[in-house]
């Protein structure tokens, strides 16, 4: 199982023609960086040499030049083609302000992130990001597990998860200002192997075990059908790595994962997308909160122009579906009709459309040093991160797994739970029909999105 920065290779394909349709309009990515989810970040192909897949949600890597500076939304628009927006626009839009008034920062909470690679400079491009929007600085507490081989600027592999983690930092980071970030970073090589995924999950174990860690985003994910055994009905290769999210589970540590980019499909062993309906692990794993993505209009401030929809534009669509192999959980009783007898995600959703970019600063590769435009379901997964390291501080604990909050919260109106349903978009891809965003959960956005303020205080429960 191997783990790259933008899957490595099972995302390549999607990124790849996420950037080419990009590049059609105004340069688009030769002035910044567009990171799908769904692609794999320009990395190289790999072949594949053994049955499974891993992939970073954000993938699709960058371009060949950074801009000095970031542009607003309206010139994004005029001179790329899509919205672009900063962290002060989301703290905007999800109404986090009003939480930041009354000292709820995610103060005294730590935010574990789980990426192969790393980033050299990790530390001073989130400074860079802090001093642009005027957000406090934190240091991030690097851990390095396993055999992480020197970084290499010229290899690909390298940068793509460089720019996933880049992604994952700032953006945990700009929702939670106060939490601590605890970065770790993973000694995966490019070739697809048997490595990968357990080195991540004995990683998460391990800092479990020392009481790092109240919440953990990853930005990752490896199509259910491709891990050994799968078509034989024996799913051992993949359920034997869930010793980590059980042991989350016993220390209340939130376990969050990206839904993926490729909708209700998703990359086979070929590094070619399915032509039916598939799910990806983590997300699919009942222990996680599967965070799927949406589609947020914006205008220069973080005002809503239009309601927020399904993610699903020219360049990949929030994952979602069922589960091949995880049954119905408890907590997804009241929407039976919908997930029917196995386990449905999303369960939440966050802004993750590359029409609808956030802004990253990056300077690990000395060929594209600046700012640059990133979107997926990756990006979903740490803001979300920063949303529940809010609610551990307002609520004096770790909440744990949160899916059962979740699900009751929804029954609330929701100008009580903070719950926003999303009722517009689907998430169909290469072909394949996807769900459509109805009234209550779907298949396509879970639940919904959130207004932070209210959202926050009521899964603190105060």
């Amino acid at each position: 199982m191997g783990t790259s920065p933008a899957t490595a290779g099972t995302r390549r394909s999607t990124t790849t023609r996420a950037l080419a349709l990009l590049a059609v309009g105004a340069t688009a990515l030769t002035t910044g960086m567009v990171t799908v989810q769904s692609g794999t970040a320009l990395a190289a192909d790999a072949p594949a040499k053994v049955a499974f897949k891993l992939h970073p949600a954000s993938e699709g890597h960058q371009d060949s030049k950074a801009r000095t500076a970031p542009l607003s939304t309206s010139d994004c628009v005029t001179q790329i083609g899509i919205h672009c927006y900063s962290p002060l626009q989301y703290r905007n839009a999800y109404n986090l302000n009003p939480l930041y008034a009354d000292g709820t920062t995610g103060k005294g909470r730590t935010i574990v992130i789980v990426d192969s690679f790393g980033s050299p400079t990790i530390q001073h491009d989130l400074e860079t990001f802090d001093k642009q929007w005027g957000i406090p600085d934190t240091n991030v507490e690097v851990v390095k597990w396993g055999n992480v081989p020197p970084f290499d600027a010229n290899n690909p592999d390298h940068t793509s998860w460089a720019g996933e983690t880049t992604l994952d930092v700032e953006y945990a980071h700009a929702i939670a200002p106060g939490a601590h970030i605890v970065l770790v970073e993973t000694g995966v090589s490019e070739t697809e192997g048997t490595t990968g995924l357990p080195e991540m999950m004995s990683a998460e174990q391990s800092l479990i075990k020392q009481g790092k860690g109240d919440v953990i985003t990853q930005s990752f994910g490896a199509t259910e059908d491709t891990f050994p055994g799968f078509d034989k009905g024996d799913y051992k290769s993949l359920t034997d790595l869930r010793y980590a999210f059980k042991e989350a589970a016993a220390h209340n540590v939130t376990v969050l994962a990206s839904s993926g980019d490729n909708g209700v499909t998703d990359d086979d062993l070929n590094n070619t997308l399915y032509t039916h309906k598939v799910n990806s692990w983590p997300s699919s794993d009942p222990l996680v909160t599967s965070v799927g993505g949406t589609q947020m209009t914006l205008d220069n401030n973080g005002n809503r122009t239009a309601p927020d929809k399904v993610w699903h534009d020219a360049y990949g669509a929030g994952g979602g579906g069922t589960s091949a192999i995880f049954d119905r959980p408890w907590y997804q009783a009241g929407v039976a009709n919908v997930v029917g007898d196995h386990r449905g995600t999303p369960d939440i959703s966050m802004s993750a459309a590359v029409d609808g970019s956030a802004w990253t600063y990056e300077s690990y590769d000395p060929k594209a040093v600046g700012w640059h435009l990133t979107g997926g379901t990756s990006e979903a997964s740490p803001i979300f991160s920063g949303i529940v390291a809010l609610a551990d501080q307002r609520a004096g604990y770790r909440l744990g797994q949160i899916n059962w909050r979740l699900y009751g919260m929804a029954l609330l109106p929701s100008q009580w739970s903070g719950i926003q349903d999303v009722t517009t978009g689907d998430n169909g891809w290469n072909n394949v029909t996807g769900y459509q965003a109805t009234n209550g959960y779907d298949l396509a956005s879970g639940l919904g999105t959130i207004d932070a303020n209210r959202f926050v205080r009521t899964l603190a429960g105060h």
